[in-house]
């Protein structure tokens, strides 16, 4: 029997993602885009801003941590930097980190301006918060043994292969609706499923780019393995990505994050910024 029939929902992913896909074969590491360079966000004016103050978290590296020097750092500090560089208020910038579980009332109660550890932008959170436009995303990825790595198209290739991806997970709804010919193995932990792979115990495994890619630059990978097509964006399964949080009443500011942001990606700092974290790039 074919594979079963993708949505057209996912049609438009897989073609979205094909420029990637394709560059990501080519060489590595690849940043992605996700602004298009020839729209034109209007410049706001934030001159009568008194402070722009950014709530975010030490515990969630490489995004936020605490550095050998105990300076807070990672990839959301460096962005919130270059936002407020390039919306011209470099010395009206704060970062303040507080506990993942304060964040939300430290923003209620005016203790800053906008929340940068990403909090998912969900029909329930937009009650809460005005969301900037997506700066970042989180594919899913197969990955497989070097020697055995397969290339797109990928649905008959796979037909009948042993898949492993971790139980319960949104990658194993995922696997299960759109390549439901596999042979799906769910494993209960990431070690578990990496060391079959490694074994040659499974064919392929299917998850989050971004975790898989900090597992094959680790030493417990050990070379074995490396990407295989893709990357899938869904976000009926994945979300939407990470995005900068204001609170509700607030919207303006979360726009003037959108050209901050498209600014910081057609100039190329998005790109040094991913660089630096993702060596290993999850796209």
């Amino acid at each position: 029997m074919a594979f079963r029939r993708i949505s057209i929902s996912l049609i438009s992913i897989l073609i979205g993602a094909q420029s990637l896909a394709a560059a990501a074969l080519a060489a590595e590491p690849q940043v992605p885009v996700f602004w298009d360079a020839k729209e034109r966000l209007p410049k706001p004016d934030l001159s009568m801003l008194p402070r722009l103050r950014f709530l975010t978290t030490t515990d969630f590296p490489p995004f936020n941590f605490l550095d050998g020097a105990g300076r807070l750092s990672g990839f959301h500090v460096d962005l919130a930097r270059a936002i407020c560089a390039e919306l011209g208020i470099a010395e009206k910038c704060q970062i303040q980190a507080l506990p993942w579980a304060e964040l939300e009332g430290a923003l209620g109660k005016g203790e800053g301006e906008a929340i940068i550890a990403g909090i998912a932008a969900t029909p329930e959170s937009r009650s809460k918060y005005a969301f900037s436009r997506s700066y970042l995303q989180f594919p899913a990825r197969f990955i497989m043994l070097k020697t055995q790595a397969l290339t797109e198209p990928m649905f008959d290739k796979l037909r009948s292969k042993r898949v492993g991806v971790i139980a319960g997970s949104a990658h194993e709804r995922m696997l299960r609706d759109y390549f439901g010919d596999v042979q799906i193995v769910p494993f209960a932990k990431p070690e578990e499923l990496y060391g079959e792979l490694k074994a040659g115990k499974i064919d392929a495994a299917f998850g989050d780019g971004m975790r898989f890619a900090f597992w094959l630059g680790g030493s417990d990978a050990a070379g074995c393995c490396r990407f295989a097509v893709g990357p899938y964006l869904a976000p009926e399964y994945l979300g939407s990505g990470m995005a900068l949080a204001t609170r509700a009443d607030d919207p303006a500011l979360a726009a003037a994050f959108d050209y901050a942001l498209q600014e910081i990606s057609v100039n190329g700092t998005f790109a040094e910024f991913y660089l630096r974290y993702f060596p290993v790039s999850f796209f």
